[in-house]
């Protein structure tokens, strides 16, 4: 099982940004897949959350509006486009997989990808 996460940076307080999931060696239809952060001496959060099947997604309220989670079913990755983004959005972003639907509690993904490193600042 493979999570590889992409497509962090720096952006402007305001700018947008799309995070990139690929994820191999399990099912998307049988596992729901979460994107969660951890910024500096911050346990991780959740930030949001796609059912297994990709019928339904969820979002923590820092996020709400501003962040969307899809899915390519053909490359089998999901996305994170984050857009409107603050100083406070800055972490490391994680993708992860679990057979718990609509959960952003990190201790129910057994699957975890690599975090990749997102800076808000002017």
């Amino acid at each position: 099982v493979q999570l590889q996460a992409s497509g962090g940076g720096l952006v402007q307080p305001g700018g947008s940004l799309r995070l990139s999931c690929a994820v191999s060696g399990l099912s998307l239809d049988y596992h729901a897949l979460g994107w969660f952060r951890q910024a500096p001496g911050k346990e991780r959060e959740g930030v949001g959350c796609m059912s297994s099947g990709g019928g339904s997604t969820d979002y923590a309220d820092a996020v709400k509006g501003r962040f969307i989670i899809s899915r390519d079913y053909a490359k089998n990755t999901v996305y994170l486009q984050m857009n409107g983004l603050k100083p406070e959005d800055t972490a490391v972003y994680y993708c992860a997989a679990s057979l718990v639907a609509g959960t952003l509690l990190p201790g129910l993904y057994g699957f975890w990808g690599q975090g990749t490193q997102v800076t808000v600042s002017s």
